[in-house]
This record gives structure tokens, sequence and C-alpha cells, in this order.
């Protein structure tokens, strides 16, 4: 089954509250199960599933609430979340009500960011995942809006990430003929050889499309890693053969 359909049609009993379980009942339709937005998920098949609910329930919310930062939604920034999950054609109409429910509602995005960034607390590379999902919809019609900047800049804040880390995860997400490669990486051109190189298998290690697996990561959001991979892997190429390292 896929994610849609666990969520759609199989969310019955998910403990899953707060704004995010708020939200999968009104669209779900289906009773949800209280829980603090704070709470640990336990490594249980039962937890990873309601973490593959809960990263693509943020997702919607977030993504719906990004989409207006610029003023408009456009078809564009639609499209790009049906992408980043791979949409059936039988579950289009029931994904546009979600984006629409999500994007209507008088919630601000700080408490759908605030519940994620609880309940993957301990798991940063999941939250950096979930700013990329974000940054592949701001940028789907072509131009990065202050606005959206903003937004993001935001939600990276409330998930922990300093001013240095957004900076790189934004690098990261312009595309490897737009970034700075030094700071894909996270370092500077003071950095040693050495301290370069721990920071480029650091952040290799982290994104390994086996490692989101582990942690319960939708099957589309592993497959988008590969792309960020690339990037990394070019942006360390890059240096690589700017300093002539072996």
């Amino acid at each position: 089954m896929t994610i849609w359909g666990k969520i759609i049609g199989g969310a019955t009993g998910f403990a899953l509250g707060g704004p995010l379980g708020g939200l999968l009942g009104v669209l779900a339709g289906h009773a949800v199960d209280r829980m603090s937005g704070q709470a640990e998920l336990h490594e249980t098949p039962e937890g990873s599933e309601v973490k593959q609910v809960a990263f693509t329930i943020a997702l919607v919310a977030l993504g719906a609430k990004m989409a207006k930062a610029d003023g408009v939604v456009t078809r564009d920034e639609v499209d790009a979340f049906k992408e980043v999950f791979k949409v059936p054609p039988g579950e289009a109409k029931n994904v546009a009500r979600f984006f629409d429910q999500a994007k209507k509602d008088s919630i601000g995005f700080e408490p759908y960011a605030r519940q994620i960034a609880g309940m993957f607390r301990h798991q940063p590379a999941v939250l950096e995942e979930l700013l990329d999902c974000l940054f592949h919809i701001a940028r789907a019609d072509g131009v990065y809006h202050p606005g959206e900047k903003k937004f993001l800049g935001a939600v990276a804040e409330i998930f922990g990430f300093d001013e240095a880390t957004f900076k790189r995860i934004e690098a990261k997400n312009m595309g490897p003929d737009k970034a700075d490669p030094y700071t894909v990486l996270g370092v500077s051109r003071d950095n040693s050889d050495a301290e370069i190189k721990s920071a480029y298998r650091k952040l290799i290690k982290q994104h390994h499309p086996d490692r989101l697996v582990a942690q319960g990561m939708p099957q589309e959001v592993v497959d988008m890693a590969n792309e960020k991979l690339a990037t990394i892997n070019d942006a360390y190429d890059k240096i690589e053969k700017e300093r002539g390292m072996k």
C-alpha cells in the first residue's frame, strides 16, 4: 500500500495528536488517538508507520502554508508536491483535498513545525529531508521568493538548525551550478583538507538512503535524497580538484 493509501484508507488508530492529528482526522474522516506533539515514537513497525504518516502530513501542511508565502499558490507548486510523493492517479483528488484543507485552515505553520520537530528531535537528517522537500516545492515555479526564504528560515529555526546549517541546506537545494561548493558541505576555505573530507563523509553518511529507510521515511523521500547526494558529491569533487586533493 502506498503512503497515500495508508493515510486516506487506513489511518484509523494511528496515535497522532496535535495539529497533525487534527488535520489527519478532518481529511481522512477517522477518529485519531491523542498524543502529545512532543512525544517520542518507539522503534516498532507501528511507530515506523506513524512516522511516515506524520512526515507526509507535515509536508502537506507546511507545503501548503509555504505555497502562500509568495502571495500566490501556483499550479507548479501543487504539481511539485505531487511529484515529491509520486501521487498515483487514483489518489490525485484526495491529495488535492489535503493540500487545499491545509492551505485554508486557520492554524499557522508554527504548530505543525513544532510538532514534527518534537517527533524527530533525535533525527536531524529526517528534518533536513523535510526541508529539502519544501525547497523543491518553493523552487517549482522557477522563482525563490524572499517570502519563501523567510518561511523556510523560520521552519529551520523551529527544527533546531542554526543559520550556518540553514545556509548549507539552502545551498544544497540551489543545484550544483548555482551553489558554492564550500557552503554545500558546510565548510569554509580556511578549513584543512582533512576537515573538509570529514565534513563530506559525515554528510554522505547522514543522508544515505539506507539510513533514511531505517528511520522510517517514505520511499519517495528516500528517492529524492539520491538527488541531494549527487549535489554533495559534485561539491566535494569541485573542491577536490581546486585543491588538488587525493
